[in-house]
């Protein structure tokens, strides 16, 4: 048995020159229409999300990150105590 898949419409309007254009490269690559547009809507979309979710740094934020990793900072003694708290509530469980 195969699983039920819920799915929804989607409906656009769009050119004659645009429809036309979507069919001929559907046909090209011997899918039919719809199964090019999800495809091509999808790969967008993924482009999209993927370039929202990276974290671009300037080179100057670059070279501040890569010295905070190689120098870090001293420990001072509020994060001593939280480092210790932390640990406690870890071992507690």
């Amino acid at each position: 048995m195969s699983a039920r898949v819920s799915t929804t419409c989607l409906e656009i309007r769009i050119s004659i020159e645009l429809h036309a254009m979507l069919k001929h490269a559907a046909e090209l690559e011997g899918r039919t229409m719809t199964d090019f547009v999800i495809a091509a809507v999808h790969d967008a979309a993924l482009r999209t999300v993927e370039q929202a979710e990276i974290i671009r740094l300037s080179m100057a934020d670059q070279a501040c990150f890569v010295q905070a990793l190689l120098s870090p900072p001293k420990q001072t003694p509020a994060l001593g105590r939280a480092f210790v708290r932390h640990r406690k509530l870890l071992c507690s469980e």
